[in-house]
């Protein structure tokens, strides 16, 4: 059994939507696993039900195996999973440090050391502390939301579509940053839209289509496979 387990797992935004049909997932201890897929595929839905946004309707998660399906969002966090949500993910008129204090909420005694920690693996963020969010740059505000996640030391980081808006040079710091955090320790799972990408990072990865599970493996024999690259990667 993985470190996070998700076994036909049907939700949605209403009883009559389900968006995913029995979905399965895991992530096993220091991987990086992608889901890709067509939009409306229920890519983002899979994360937001992992981390307590959605109840689900059907199925069981498990986190080192409690169950945490139906459960709080703050109770998801103290147990060890981390959500960083594509929009609105900073208090933009916060400075960096009241973000990552906002992000501490969990356990508020121990923010000054995480926060100390959080500074030494993002520098560029510790030149910029007493900046508001407002004014940094779309791959620093993407840094930063994904360090205020890190603030609860999560076992498992859920990251929704991290490189949207960015640009390449942006996402591609932002993919390494991703990879420094997992090699410290965290497994990541990832939805994202720029698949190459996201492909290349990970170690194991989904396809979703249309609310079920279509592919999954190895994510280096998926990227080779010319249907795989064909219909999902662009050619």
């Amino acid at each position: 059994m993985g470190l996070l387990n998700v076994e036909g797992l049907v939700a949605g935004y209403s009883a009559a939507d389900e968006v995913l049909k029995g979905v399965d997932f895991s992530i096993d201890a220091g991987e990086i696993v992608s889901v890709i897929g067509p939009n409306g595929a229920g890519k983002s839905t899979l994360l937001k039900a992992i981390a307590g946004l959605l109840k689900p309707g059907k199925g069981d998660i498990r986190l080192d195996g409690h169950p945490i399906g139906g459960h709080p969002p703050r109770e998801i966090a103290r147990m060890g999973l981390a959500y960083v949500p594509q929009e609105q993910n900073i208090f933009p008129t916060m400075s960096v440090r009241e973000n990552l204090e906002m992000g501490g909420y969990v356990d508020p005694k121990g923010s000054r050391r995480r926060i100390d920690a959080v500074f030494d693996r993002f520098p560029v963020l510790a030149k910029k502390r007493r900046h508001a969010a407002r004014t940094l740059s779309g791959g620093e505000r993407q840094m930063l939301a994904m360090a205020m996640a890190l603030m609860v030391e999560p076992k498992v980081l859920l990251l929704d579509e991290p490189s949207a808006g960015l640009s390449p040079v942006a996402a591609e710091r932002l993919f390494e940053s991703n990879g420094a955090v997992n090699r410290e320790g965290v497994a990541i799972a990832m939805v994202e839209q720029n698949a190459n990408e996201a492909l290349a990072i990970a170690h194991r990865a989904y396809i979703m289509v249309d609310g079920r599970n279509h592919r999954s493996g190895p994510a280096q024999e998926l990227a080779a496979d010319p249907d795989i690259r064909r219909i999902f990667l662009g050619g």
